[in-house]
Order: structure tokens, then C-alpha cells, then sequence
């Protein structure tokens, strides 16, 4: 049988390249027409623009919106196997070394080329390596860490759900299908002019990078991911079903109005199908789905082994996400401002991370995670049990017998003989 969940792998690749031609050929140079804040790489990024790649790059976002369903999936199968202890340490030992290579090399070329920043760069580096939001008005080392806050704070809530022997992960699908759900339906009301408050358009705008912590905007991709991966294992019932039409509608929502923001703002997509990012989506969520069935028809058959190119893929995915943006930047710009055709130079600087994505997971992620296991094994979280009194000496020239060890337990039927010293 074949291992259908092994398509998870390059779909996941595809997503991140996605994200990662967005940002290096769009929203490099169209990101100021939407007056967001901008974050450090732009300080130095290669003053080149792409107007005639806009068409294709656009809704390259959308592979945010294509991995938060992956999560939910992946995520559930991982706590369905797992203590909440495991899980925990599971997460900390995916996430935690991959972080720490890719934040330090974002901000060694932050510090390189932005040297009269560098005391601005201390506490996003701290805050990037340990994952803490940054919150409403503070700063990321790198744009594209917005995502782990959304990610970690359904980590936490898969975790207090492994706490509970009542709350299951089905309960926290359906929690986050109605809360989502409820958040975007009244952001599709707000966009519809139904309210004339700026204020609560941006309040609606704000939940989806600052705020993205509160899962607002984003919960319904990953109770999606989790409707998926109940459908891989069992038959939905008829209740289910509705929870995931409503994810999916919920998911378009999201996906919508934010389009529709971007085609508003940035005048050269004006004329660009707002629906192009959901169809994306639709197509991503469908193979997904498709793997889920076809792994449930054959569930009594044994699986056979994915191809070892697509983990190898599904693997470079996480640190191709992590160094795109801040690395990928400062490639194009030395590209650039040696000659090379800035086209080429967004290519050359794709090609040359994904080698350096590979050694990061499979040479550097490994050993770190070692490191990290024999640390934990060696920390002694237990307390020390007491030991047996010891025995005094013997004193020289005398024969005498001294209590033994078994003497000094309590009493029992069995008892070895003394025995006399020399």
C-alpha cells in the first residue's frame, strides 16, 4: 500500500517556496503601499522591483494558510500517540534547535549589515530564540516568526488538552471550528460596509499578524487539520461534516478578506481574482483530504515506506521558512550589487538556501537534538533516595560481631548469619 500521508511532505515543500517567492519578489518592494511597519531585511533589501511577476507571486501567502492545516493534522497524530510530557518535549526538540540556527544566522546579517542597529537587535534575537511574542508594538528579528506564535499557542492548548482526561482533541476541534468561525464571520460583516469604523477593520486586520497569538483569524485552519486526521482514522458522522464545512468556509473567509485587502492596497494586483488565493487553498485542503481517505479505506493494509526524498523535503520545509526572508534578502542583495539580473538573483538565492536548509536538518538539527536529550537525561529530577546507614569499621585485633546490613532493616522471617570479621 502506498503511504499517502507521505504527499504531506512536498505539498509542504511547495508551501514554503510559495511563501518564500512572495516575500523576496513582492512583498520586498510592494509591502510599503500597504504601510504596515517594516521589518529589518528591508532595511537593506536590494532596491529591485518585479511588476511583471506580480500576477504570479501575489497570493503566495497563502501557503501560511496551507501550513496552519498541515499543523492541525500533524499535530493530532502526534498527541494521539503521545503523554502530554512527550508531546511537550516532542515539540521543543522539533522546534527549539532549527530556531536557534536560523535566528542566530538572521541576526549575524542583521548585525552585518545593519551595524548602527545593533543594541535594536538584542531583545527580538532573545525573543526569537526562546519563541516569545513579540505583542502588539514590538518587533520580530525576522517578519516571517509571526507564524510561531500562532503555532506555538495551539501547541499549548494541544497540551492542556492531553492534561484533561474529559477535554479530547475532538472537544478542542470543535472549540476552535465555533470560536474561529464566530471571529470571521463578523470580520466578513465588518468588510461588507455593514459598520462605517475603521476602527473595527483594523481591529478585524490586527488579529491576523500582531495578534496572532489569539487564533482568531487562524483557529479554523488548524480544527480543519484535525477534522482531517479524525477523517484519515474513522468515518466522520454527519455532525462532523458540518464542523467541516464550516472550517473550510470559515478558512475561505479568512483567506478572502485578506485578499481583498491586499487588492485594495497595493495598486499594482488592483486588477488581480481576489478568489486565486482561495482556490489555492481549496486545491491544497482537497489533497490533503484525499490522502486522509484513501489511508482510511486501506488502514488494515501494512504501509509502505515513503519515499526518502519526500521526508528529505518535508524536513528542509522548516528552516527554508525560518532563513528565506532575512538570508534570502541579503543574497540578493550582494547578488545585485555585483551585476547579476535581479530575476536571476532571487533563483540563485533560492537554490543556494535549499543546500543550506538540507545541512541545517539533516547534519546540524540532529546533532543538536542529541545534545539536548543526553542534557535532559543527565538532569536529575528526582530526589535522591536515602541510603543505608553505613557500618563502622572494625577495630583492630578484635573479633567481634557487628550488626549487618539486614540487621539494620526491619525485622523479616529470613535473615543471613552474622559473620565474624578478621
Amino acid at each position: 500500500m502506498k503511504n499517502y500521508f507521505s504527499l504531506l511532505d512536498p505539498l509542504r515543500f511547495g508551501a514554503a517556496l510559495f511563501v518564500a517567492v512572495f516575500h523576496l519578489m513582492f512583498y520586498s518592494w510592494a509591502g510599503a503601499s500597504i504601510g504596515a511597519p517594516q521589518s529589518f531585511e528591508h532595511l537593506f533589501a536590494a532596491d529591485v522591483q518585479f511588476p511583471n511577476a506580480a500576477p504570479y507571486t501575489w497570493f503566495g501567502w497563502v501557503g501560511v494558510e496551507i501550513f496552519f492545516v498541515i499543523s492541525g493534522f500533524v499535530i493530532a497524530n502526534s498527541a494521539s500517540k503521545c503523554s502530554p510530557k512527550e508531546f511537550l518535549f516532542g515539540r521543543a526538540l522539533r522546534l527549539y534547535p532549527a530556531v536557534w540556527i536560523a535566528s542566530t544566522l538572521s541576526f549575524v546579517i542583521l548585525l552585518i549589515f545593519l551595524r548602527d542597529k545593533a543594541s535594536e537587535l538584542i531583545l527580538p534575537y532573545f525573543q526569537a530564540m526562546l519563541l516569545i511574542p513579540k505583542g502588539i508594538n514590538g518587533r520580530w528579528l525576522d517578519a516571517v516568526y509571526w507564524t510561531l506564535a500562532a503555532e506555538m499557542a495551539f501547541y499549548g492548548l494541544v497540551f492542556c488538552t492531553l492534561l484533561t482526561k474529559r477535554v479530547t482533541l475532538r472537544h478542542l476541534a470543535w472549540g476552535l471550528t465555533i470560536y474561529s468561525a464566530a471571529f470571521n464571520a463578523f470580520s466578513m460583516v465588518v468588510l461588507s460596509g455593514a459598520f462605517e469604523s475603521n476602527m473595527l477593520y483594523w481591529m478585524v486586520m490586527m488579529f491576523r499578524v500582531p495578534g496572532a497569538t489569539w487564533m482568531l483569524n487562524h483557529g479554523c485552519f488548524f480544527a480543519l487539520g484535525i477534522w482531517l486526521f479524525m477523517s484519515a482514522n474513522r468515518n466522520l458522522t454527519p455532525l462532523e461534516w458540518v464542523a467541516v464545512a464550516v472550517t473550510s468556509l470559515s478558512g475561505c473567509a479568512e483567506i478572502y478578506y485578506f485578499s481583498d485587502f491586499l487588492l485594495k492596497a497595493i495598486p499594482a494586483i488592483s486588477d488581480e481574482p481576489v478568489f486565486l488565493p482561495i482556490l489555492v487553498w481549496a486545491a491544497a485542503v482537497l489533497l490533503i483530504g484525499f490522502a486522509a481517505n484513501r489511508n482510511r479505506q486501506a488502514s488494515d493494509a501494512a504501509s509502505a515506506e515513503a519515499p526518502a526524498y519526500f521526508r528529505t523535503l518535508g524536513l528542509i520545509t522548516y528552516p527554508l521558512y525560518l532563513t528565506h526572508n532575512v538570508t534570502g534578502t541579503a543574497i540578493i542583495r550582494i547578488l545585485t550589487d555585483a551585476g547579476v539580473d535581479a530575476s536571476l538573483a532571487v533563483w540563485a538565492s533560492l537554490a543556494m538556501l535549499i543546500p543550506v536548509c538540507w545541512f541545517i536538518c539533516a547534519k546540524l538539527e540532529p546533532a543538536m537534538r542529541n545534545a539536548l536529550k543526553k542534557f535532559v537525561a543527565n538532569v536529575k529530577l528526582r530526589p535522591k533516595t536515602v541510603s543505608a546507614p553505613k557500618l563502622p569499621a572494625a577495630l583492630p585485633g578484635l573479633r567481634l560481631e557487628l550488626p549487618t546490613r539486614a540487621d539494620l532493616l526491619p525485622s523479616t522471617s529470613l535473615r543471613a548469619p552474622a559473620q565474624p570479621l578478621a
